[in-house]
């Protein structure tokens, strides 16, 4: 297999550990817990791993385990760190016993159910240690919630003699586990499970879980991306770039892209909904800095769009809400009629609210709406092109101004999304540092006989030797959300705190930054060279914990 001159040199890289990781630990057990809201409900579904207490890492005795096979899934999207998440826990459970055994599911939770598993030794782990990517064993997206699937799981880990699985992933991943968890406890089958944090998108997170993995790394991957694209602005003068970001549930990329790179314009998600702003609203806002900026003889900038915007205005979303239920009643008729004249058929249909805002939107868009419904009858948003809407519908606004004579300058628009660019790039040092000390955490958590834990590494900001390792049990983070039409436990999901230190960073800031042009060039991320451009984690984390 040929390797690239930084693989090679990465392959070398040692990743920090928490000082309380590096010999033996005891387990400090804290406060009892209790889930962050229907606490009743979360305790009568999960009566086994519900008000456990949090665990804290500290240097302990040395003793001697027992040998112990372990098992270890990357379920859902990618991100980058899960090799170290992987070779964290393999040096974890090796350090406390050299005959332990790691086995991997391939493909995700599917792996398990239909047991399809491979061995990791310590050959394959040292091929994976600090890249990207989650094809040392596969991802997939196999939800485990069905009793037959966790039977079947449980023949196969009976018989590999596995005592713990770990579960890698994002909030629907780790209710999963949580599930799991229980399920195993309630029937003494004597099987652990443990998650951990990961998700891009930034939306797994609470005063336990400083942040998920990846989030850094792809934020950095794609505020690189930015800074050449506003540099390149800068340069021609004669484009708006819209560009549009990864995050359908909350706006976490959005607005640390932001925070890095000083764009003219970054719509955040949850302030649209908080201000029940309409479609109409936000345009007018970026027409209005288009416009702006044009009297100055400024007609470029950049524009930067959360993936899940569409969903978070209030009128879309009841728009959206119309359409689902009257495609779903009446998709025959609806399947007879031309093409042509869907788009009339469907303004006739709708409550007049519904109906003016639809036929506002350009026709591509409303097709859209109208077209692909994903498996359980809704809209597939995120094939919505959120950039090319607002884009469009920003043109239209200027072409109305300019015939009024309010607006003078030349608009073109270019459309960008990043979207898979970062989920599987090379970690950052601090995603690299981050996942190992999750995946050693982990294993000490597997051999203090927990579970329905999550592994939980705190106080990033400081240096590594610095942070505090430990878990939280998962219950603490559900809340009950109705899903598919009945009410089911989930995590619950950190969005954007429009009281938060991020930002109110931004808000304070975003006026001078549409007028001037004042682009910050990220570059790429660092590995080698002083701490101050290698170890930095996101302004969100800085801002946060105000270090």
């Amino acid at each position: 297999m040929t390797k690239s001159a930084l693989q090679i040199a990465r392959a070398a890289y040692q990743p920090k550990l928490p000082k309380a990781l590096k010999g033996a630990v005891k387990a400090v057990e804290g406060a009892a817990t209790q889930s962050v809201a229907d606490q009743e409900a979360i305790q009568k579904l999960f009566p086994n791993t519900y008000g456990m207490p949090l665990i804290k890492f500290e240097a302990g005795e040395a003793v001697k385990l027992p040998a112990m096979n372990v098992g270890v899934i990357l379920s859902g999207g990618q991100a980058p760190g899960g090799h170290n998440v992987i070779s964290g826990l393999f040096d974890g459970i090796k350090a406390l016993n050299p005959d332990s055994k790691l086995y991997g599911f391939i493909l995700g939770p599917g792996g398990l159910v239909d047991h399809n598993y491979m061995e990791l030794t310590s050959d394959i782990i040292d091929e994976y240690r600090n890249t990207g990517g989650f094809d040392i064993i596969g991802s997939g997206r196999t939800k485990l919630e069905k009793e037959d699937q966790f039977e079947k799981g449980l023949e196969i880990l009976k018989e590999l003699g596995i005592k713990a699985l770990v579960i890698i992933g994002g909030d629907d991943s780790n209710t999963n586990a949580c599930v799991l968890a229980e399920y195993y406890a309630a029937k003494k089958a004597g099987v652990q499970v443990i998650g951990c944090p990961k998700t891009i998108d930034g939306d797994l997170k609470n005063e336990m879980i400083e942040t998920s993995f990846g989030f850094d790394t792809a934020c950095k991957v794609y505020s690189e991306v930015i800074g050449n694209i506003q540099r390149d602005c800068n340069s021609a003068r004669k484009y708006w770039h819209f560009i549009k970001l990864m995050g359908r549930s909350a706006s976490h990329i959005a607005l640390e892209c932001a925070l890095q790179v000083q764009p003219n314009v970054c719509i955040i998600s949850e302030e649209v909904e908080a201000k029940d702003m309409s479609l109409d609203d936000v345009v007018t806002y970026i027409a209005q800095v288009v416009a702006d900026r044009a009297a100055q003889g400024n007609n470029f900038g950049t524009v930067l769009i959360p993936e899940g915007l569409v969903e978070f205005i209030p009128a879309m979303k009841r728009l959206i809400a119309e359409l689902n239920d009257f495609l779903a009643t009446n998709a025959e008729e609806f399947s007879q009629i031309k093409k042509s004249h869907q788009r009339d058929y469907i303004i006739r249909k709708l409550s007049p609210e519904n109906s003016a805002i639809y036929a506002s939107l350009p026709e591509g868009v409303a097709r859209q709406l109208t077209l692909d419904r994903d498996p359980h009858g809704n809209v597939q948003v995120s094939l919505i092109e959120t950039e090319k809407l607002l884009s469009e519908m920003v043109a239209t606004k200027l072409a109305t101004w300019k015939a009024e004579g309010k607006y003078v300058g030349k608009f073109a628009a270019q459309h960008h999304f990043f979207g898979y660019e970062g989920r599987c790039a090379a970690p950052s040092n601090y995603d690299a540092d981050y996942c190992y000390s999750l995946g050693y955490t982990a294993s000490m958590l597997i051999a203090n006989g927990k579970t329905g834990y999550m592994s939980s590494v705190r106080n990033t900001t400081a240096p590594a030797e610095e942070w505090i390792a430990g878990g939280v049990p998962i219950t603490m983070m559900m809340n009950m959300e109705r899903r598919h039409g009945e009410m089911k436990p989930v995590i619950q999901k950190a969005l954007v705190k429009l009281d938060g230190a991020p930002f109110k960073t931004f808000a304070a800031m975003r006026d001078q930054w549409a007028m001037t042009t004042d682009y910050v060039y990220p570059g790429p991320i660092q590995y080698f060279g002083p701490t101050e451009v290698c170890d930095q984690p996101t302004k969100t984390l800085q801002l946060e914990q105000a270090k």
